[in-house]
């Protein structure tokens, strides 16, 4: 195969999915090249940000050998085949280490690739390599971990957001067009609201999460984070699917999510949750937000607002939840090896053994409560919009107050209510770093919400904007 002609290869990393994939159908480009220069360009950047844990990278290069040679045969396995990707460490992967960033798991190396990795590779996807995280995708941002934490690529005294804090600062960053992440309160979309990248959470049940370390089994999602929604587009796509061997997925036919991004949000009808983030959100968010919606309604989207449940209660209902099932699951450990565990999960973990089964079960009726209240806007709208985030990316400071004491978390109704929410970059903050709106529909709607976001960005260009690290 030939190199993309005329192109640097710094150029490369500036190719969508469906651009490279183009590529490698032509003959213009090799998935080699593509999996070489994303190691090489790993070795430079990623001692700066710590977004990789682990770099695998004989398997990547000969899963792009093996891709080449469809590519060259005319057998491509479809739009992701040769594609370079990352997982979550708490992903697990076959022979190679999953630790979910935490020295309980520091030797730990699978027997069998969880459902959504095997899924990426069947399709032809590159594994690269196994990202950072919060450990256990809730204890963090943390300093006393195996691994260091993730810093963001837009600014190294910054943090990119939590829990799936490595796979967003690899791919704005560059190192990969496409990871992984794992969502049970935000954290596919944190990371993409203050990285400048898209990050999708699916319906609850979309993909599966088999193999996935837990960290709330009622709440716990996967979900694509790419450069832009037209690439989330593929890889959820490629990644969504029944699994029968998880009690949490629902056999819903995956449709064809390309085929909804038609460029057009007219007539669409928007239900933007204002009490959501005027209240609480910076003055730069706010202010990026209402900007975004307008270009929306400029597109032909009917617009009104409208107000829910506070966010706190949300919050609270999502928390007594989370505690709960996060001590049941690392109860054992936190008896048996505490030491091991970063004070931060510790702490958190500890919390969760204090909460009683009636507190337990009122949660989860609130859950539902809350939930049918906003199911029931979906008479009026076809989408709700909000921040994708209230503040711009956090400091990255190891003496910083505990961030989940602090911050009001506007990705958790969608969490809560298990539907599809997508985050959009939108802005930048005075100092230059990124701001973003989210927008969620009815389970399943996956389509709708990509097709609003991809219109989004093909009438703006925030998405093509650089980090300073690149």
């Amino acid at each position: 195969m030939a190199s993309v002609e005329n192109k640097s290869a710094s150029a490369v990393f500036d190719l969508s999915i469906m651009e490279m994939s183009a590529l490698f159908a032509e003959k213009n480009l090799s998935p080699v090249e593509v999996a070489n220069a994303c190691l090489s360009r790993i070795g430079e950047i990623n001692p700066k940000i710590h977004a990789f844990i682990t770099v695998t990278a004989d398997t990547a290069m000969a899963a792009a050998k093996a891709s080449e040679a469809r590519h060259l045969k005319g057998n491509a396995l479809g739009p992701f085949d040769g594609i370079p990707f990352a997982l979550k460490d708490n992903v697990e992967t076959r022979g190679i280490r999953s630790t979910s960033h935490s020295k309980l798991l520091i030797d730990n190396v699978p027997a069998q690739d969880a459902h959504v990795a095997a899924k990426l590779s069947g399709a032809g996807g590159v594994l690269i390599g196994k990202t950072a995280t919060f450990e256990f995708a809730l204890g963090g941002p943390s300093w006393d971990l195996p691994f260091p934490p993730a810093l963001n690529p837009w600014s190294l005294k910054h943090l990119p957001g939590g829990s799936s804090s490595g796979s967003g600062a690899a791919v704005a960053a560059r190192l990969v067009p496409a990871a992984i992440g794992t969502d049970t309160g935000g954290s596919v979309r944190w990371p993409a609201a203050v990285c400048g990248i898209a990050g999708l959470k699916p319906t609850y049940g979309r993909i599966s999460r088999r193999g996935v370390h837990p960290n709330t089994f009622s709440h716990d999602h996967c979900g694509p984070l790419t450069r832009t929604v037209a690439d989330c587009a593929v890889m959820l796509g490629v990644s969504a699917g029944y699994d029968p061997f998880d009690p949490g997925s629902i056999d819903e036919p995956v449709p064809d999510y390309r085929a909804a991004l038609t460029g057009s949000v007219a007539g669409l009808r928007i239900g933007l949750v204002t009490n959501w983030y005027r209240d609480d959100a910076t003055t730069e968010v706010t202010a990026a937000v209402d900007a975004a919606i307008m270009v929306l309604k400029d597109l032909g989207a009917r617009v009104e607002e409208i107000k829910l449940s506070p966010l706190s209660n949300y919050i609270d209902a999502k928390t007594t939840i989370s505690l709960s099932e996060l001590y049941a699951i690392h109860e054992k450990d936190l008896k048996e090896r505490p030491e091991d565990f970063g004070y931060l999960l510790r702490t958190r973990v500890m919390a969760g053994g204090l909460i009683r089964a009636e507190d337990y079960v009122q949660a989860m009726r609130w859950r539902t409560e809350l939930a049918t209240e906003m199911m029931a806007e979906f008479r009026n709208f076809d989408v709700l919009a909000t921040a994708g985030w209230l503040t711009p990316a956090e400091p990255a400071d190891p003496d910083g107050v505990d961030f989940f004491k602090k911050r009001q978390v506007v990705t958790m109704p969608f969490s809560l209510a298990g539907i599809p929410a997508l985050s959009v970059p939108c802005g930048f903050s005075p100092g230059g770093l990124p701001l973003a709106f989210q927008i969620a529909s009815r389970p399943f709607d996956e389509a709708t919400v990509l097709k609003a976001g991809d219109a989004y960005q093909r009438a703006t260009d925030w998405h093509t904007r650089k980090p300073p690290i690149t």
